[in-house]
């Protein structure tokens, strides 16, 4: 049984859908986030579902056959907290956040209430360390 995958790149505008952000703020912190990841990754920023911003894509594949595509590294400016977006499985990941600032986690995303709140050298860290594991990982 194969299912779509809902979180696919896509032609949205990066920049209409921050624009979108009702919170003016929120939206400033997405510019912001936006320069980050585009100039840590090298990658043009491009939409993966309806609310994600994501920079580069690998092809995985796991032991259960399921396979798709998805960005090395994303964030998305939801209207309770920013989502950003980092591999799993990372070895340095748990490490870095100790050093990030006021954030919380889950499986695969951190969770921010504003750019302001956390150490944007230590972003850059989770970036670099992220696209590295996926690519070694992946590719």
């Amino acid at each position: 049984m194969s299912y779509e995958l809902k979180t696919k790149e896509n032609d949205r505008s990066v920049i209409e859908f921050i624009e979108a952000v009702e919170s003016p703020k929120k939206r400033e912190d997405a510019y912001r986030l936006l320069d980050l990841f585009t100039e840590t990754t090298g990658y043009q920023a491009k939409m993966w579902g309806p609310s994600i911003i994501g920079f580069g894509s690998y092809h995985y594949k796991y032991d259960t056959g399921h396979e798709g595509d998805a960005p090395f590294v994303g964030f998305s400016p939801r209207k309770a907290k920013i989502s950003l977006y980092f591999a799993t499985g990372e070895p340095e990941r748990e490490h870095l956040l100790e050093h990030f600032g006021k954030h919380t986690s889950g499986k695969a995303c951190v969770y921010i209430n504003k750019v302001a709140d956390i150490n944007v050298d230590v972003l850059i860290d989770l970036i670099l360390h992220s696209m590295k594991f996926l690519q070694t990982k992946y590719n």
